[in-house]
């Protein structure tokens, strides 16, 4: 299955080179066609119709359409890469690797939004470079990683930092390389706007002057992802955005979902507009991708709450989380994982330590680095009240934590539900190993505590107890530790402050160390005892 993935993906990279190479042919020329066989392709590929012989009839034919093209599409390498940025005025360039697969996942995306903005009769010129084959020029042109979108004007350098996705890619450009605002003047021009564009922003003045139009002005400038749109006819502004009363100025946001109109009733300033956009961007549920991952990490709704369920279980809890998530617009942010997309849900649940097999609803704080678990059954109430706890900071952090242990051995195994009563509330003093299974020294410092143990127990020191906690699965808000093992002593009668002992002490030193630290009275020497050796 992943060789057929990988074939599939090297297909799809080939057809989305030969797409954006025929961009580059005669002005007069179609572009539908290829962009047509790419994504006609690309739904093959999604829904794994895509077989061997299609595969390779449809590399051949790709490879012709190249072919054919190459002699005219702008192909950067080692000798032309600086020169074709010096020579034109305003360069759209895509780096890319072969190999790589968010490469073969942006070409479509980025081939359409080049024919969109040719369409629009954009002056910019399209070019590729393959960053493996010519390094030299990926260095020369700043593309340091793939895919890379630069935008080049004048030769100075912009990098596409947003959605990959054509109306992102679009959007972005022509701001970069044009007015900032897009005036309609005609309801002819305002219905085939809203025809074409998904997400903008709709501003409404009277004259297109004045302080507030120019906050509203800067603001577009500023926001690179949506589109700003202005016009000073209200019945046109209502086309776009429905429900203007007898404002003479207004603001609002528009977007292809459920949740469509926002208004904005904040005061007109580069600022509060910016925020405006920021917040209410993102659609009530946002389906996390590999596209949008770094919209959704560095998003300024720092509460975020995830739930993690595959598609068919998604389809019955859609439309209930919908309706949570209004009431917590702007200061929730929504999102949807699908947990048969391994690579997406898998880092999020290590994270928490969780495998779940039905649809699990947690929490992040990305402000604090603090996550939650909803443990109650998934319905509107239940989720009602985790965010409403979330918002209000009421809601206690959840930690990490193997299931408790049956039994106590000579050294106790402790995990993250067991660290308070097992250490903190324990009327013992506490030797406790904090280790990892990936740690190199773990196991010989692992060896040596137990000697330590035997050693204690044999002496008949109930006041002292050894444990063990695995710190890579068990978390717990009063153990912080960065380095491991570390080995730590809490004393019967202050357990919130360790005593932090040395991973290179010898055996005699540390039993030593124990004893004046406890005040432990003289036993036997660990040199006396057998088997130690004289080191740790």
């Amino acid at each position: 299955m992943r060789a057929r993935r990988l074939l599939a993906a090297a297909l799809l990279l080939l057809l989305a080179v030969a797409a954006v190479a025929r961009l580059d042919l005669d002005d007069d020329g179609d572009d539908s066609e290829v962009l047509d066989e790419l994504l006609a392709v690309d739904e093959e590929e999604e829904r794994g119709e895509l077989d061997g012989g299609k595969a390779a009839a449809a590399a051949a034919g790709g490879a012709e359409a190249v072919r054919r093209a190459q002699s005219m599409v702008l192909v950067l390498d080692n000798d032309n890469a600086r020169r074709a940025v010096e020579e034109n005025a305003e360069l759209l360039l895509l780096g890319y690797a072969p190999w790589c697969e968010r490469s073969a996942q942006l070409m479509p995306r980025f081939a359409e939004a080049a024919a969109a903005l040719r369409a629009m009769g954009s002056a910019v010129a399209f070019a590729k470079l393959d960053g493996e084959r010519y390094p030299k020029a990926a260095s020369a042109v700043g593309v340091k990683g793939f895919p890379t979108v630069l935008l080049f004007v004048n030769g100075t350098e912009h990098q596409f930092t947003g959605l990959h996705t054509k109306d992102a890619i679009v959007t972005w450009v022509r701001k970069k390389t044009g007015a900032a605002v897009i005036r309609l003047q005609s309801k002819d021009s305002a219905e085939e706007f809203l025809k074409k564009e998904q997400t903008f922003a709709v501003g409404l003045f009277k004259n297109f002057e004045g302080a507030e139009y120019e906050e509203f002005v800067k603001a577009a400038t500023s926001e690179n992802e949506v589109q700003f749109v202005e016009t000073n006819d209200r019945n046109m502004a209502n086309i776009l955005f429905p429900g203007i009363a007898s404002e003479e100025q207004f603001l609002g946001l528009v977007k292809s979902e459920p949740e469509k109109f926002e208004k904005f009733n904040g005061a007109f300033e580069e600022k509060a507009i910016m925020q405006f956009v920021e917040l209410n961007k993102f659609p009530l549920i946002t389906v996390f991708t590999d596209l949008n991952s770094g919209k959704v990490y560095g998003s300024p709704i720092k509460l975020q709450v995830f739930t993690f369920a595959e598609e068919y279980d998604f389809e019955d809890l859609e439309y209930m989380t919908q309706e949570v998530a209004r009431g917590f617009k702007t200061k929730i942010m929504f999102i949807y994982v699908d947990t048969a997309e391994e690579k997406l849900a898998k880092p999020f649940l290590t994270l928490y330590g969780l495998e779940p097999e039905k649809p699990t609803v947690t929490a992040f704080d990305t402000s604090k680095g603090t996550k939650y678990l909803m443990e109650a059954e998934i319905n509107a109430k239940n989720l009602q009240d985790f965010c409403l706890s979330l918002l209000e900071g009421t809601l206690p952090p959840y930690f990490r934590s193997e299931p408790v242990p049956e039994e106590k051995g000579l050294i106790e195994k402790v995990v993250g539900r067991t660290f308070d009563s097992s250490v903190l509330e324990s009327p013992h003093n506490v030797f406790l190993e904090v280790h990892a299974p990936w740690c190199v020294d773990c196991e010989a410092i692992s060896k040596n505590v137990e000697k330590l143990a035997k050693h204690f127990n044999d002496l008949g020191h109930a006041s002292l107890k050894f444990a063990r906690i695995d710190a890579s699965v068990n978390e717990h808000p009063k153990l912080q530790i960065n380095n491991y093992p570390t080995l730590l002593l809490y004393p019967a009668q202050d357990k919130s402050n360790p005593i932090k002992l040395s991973k290179k002490s010898n055996l005699k030193d540390m039993a030593k160390i124990i004893k004046e630290k406890l005040q432990i009275a003289d036993v036997k020497t660990v040199a006396a005892a057998d088997n130690v050796k004289d080191e740790l």
